[in-house]
Formats: structure tokens, sequence, C-alpha cells
């Protein structure tokens, strides 16, 4: 479902605090906009908090997701969170394997199931740090892969949830502001999707999809 609203990081800021409040697993994103949400959430409750990617830098890196997400809402709301942070400074191997042996041990025998999974979207399509083009888009059996060669700047090794993690999921929200990714959106989300563009190919198997656009994004629609 696409969503065409006003202030879409409002509202992602909404969504979360409701899924804190129920005490969900929420995987969150980085980027621009969804750290003006995160700077406006003022209670998340008992949530499990995990990471949809991750550059390989350490944790305080100018790059790092989670030093982003640690200053735009960790600091704030850390009392009673438990965050699983994917561990950049250990490489893309042995960061993502360690990472989809934290996340299945989350869940015991349960299928890994995360209830919100944030999402971004770059210029070129990606989303998390799936990029156009690379191996981890065919992976079907793992949780969480490593990149080695990012497909967009900053040009550093990723970490990364997988399709099948991410379309596990209950409910995945994309937050998408700005003219620069009107063509992205149109790409991904028009009404003849490309079906090469990684976000295109998100389709939750047993949850929903929701699309928070601004007018600008929305403006090739």
């Amino acid at each position: 479902m696409i969503e065409v609203v006003a202030d879409p990081a409002g509202v992602v800021a909404e969504r979360l605090e409701a899924a804190g409040a129920a005490g969900a697993h929420i995987a969150l994103t980085g980027g621009s906009t969804p750290r003006e949400a995160y700077e406006r959430v003022r209670d998340l409750g008992t949530a499990q908090l995990w990471f949809g990617d991750e550059r390989c830098v350490p944790p305080d890196h100018e790059h790092s997701n989670f030093a982003m997400a640690d200053a735009a809402l960790l600091e704030r709301l850390g009392t009673g969170l438990l965050v699983h942070r994917m561990r950049g400074e250990d490489g893309p191997v042995d960061g993502a394997r360690a990472y989809e042996t934290e996340l299945r041990a989350a869940f015991g025998q349960a299928e890994a199931r995360l209830d919100l999974v944030l999402l971004g979207l770059g210029p070129d399509g990606h989303c998390a740090s799936l990029f156009p083009g690379q191996d981890s888009l065919a992976e079907r059996e793992r949780l969480v892969v490593g990149v080695p060669v990012a497909g967009l700047e900053p040009m550093v090794p990723r970490i990364t949830l997988t399709l099948p993690a991410i379309n596990a999921a209950r409910e995945v929200v994309f937050l998408v502001a700005g003219a620069g990714k009107a063509e992205a959106v149109a790409r991904a989300f028009g009404r003849q999707p490309d079906p090469s563009v990684p976000a295109a190919m998100v389709a939750p198997v047993d949850g929903t999809l929701t699309v928070l656009l601004d007018p600008a994004a929305a403006g090739r629609l």
C-alpha cells in the first residue's frame, strides 16, 4: 500500500511508538529521514531493536547506522530497550554470521519473524544493503549476509538482512522523502515495477507492506 503524506517521518515515529508499546521486535534503518523520525519518538516501551543493515566501521564512526540511531534515539530512550547491534567492526563475514546466530537465538525454535522492518530507498533502488545486481538478492536460506563491495557511497563493506528475513516480517514500512528519490520510487513501486530493483523484491509472505512517501518522492507515480 502506498501512502502519500505531508509528514512521513511523523507517521513513522507514531508507528514506532505503537510497536514499542507492544514489545515488538523492530529493525531500524539508516538515513536522514529515518533520523528525523527517531528524533521524534518519545517512548519505545520494551521493544527489542535490530538493524536492517550496517556499514563495516566502528560503532562510533560517522558512517555507522548504529551511531546515528544512538545519537537520535537510543541515548534518550535506552532504559528498558534491548538493542541488538550489528558488529560492523568484525567485518562482513564474521559480523553477518554472528548477527544471524543472534537473530535465530532470540526466537528460539520459532521462525525468526521481526514485527516491524523499517526501510529506506536508495537512488539506485536499493534497500537495507541489498544492491542491484549483487548475489545477495538471490540468497534464500540465510537471514543475514555480508556485502564485501557496496553498490553506493560510502564504499565500505556492509552487513545486511536478506530478502527472506525482510519478507518474513509482520510489517515492512518504507520511509522515503524528497524529489531526489522520485525516480527510484517509480521504478520500485510504480504501475510497472522494475523487477531488477531490490526494493521491488520486497513482498512480505504473510505480512503488510506500506510505502510512506512525501509529495515530492511521489512526484513520478
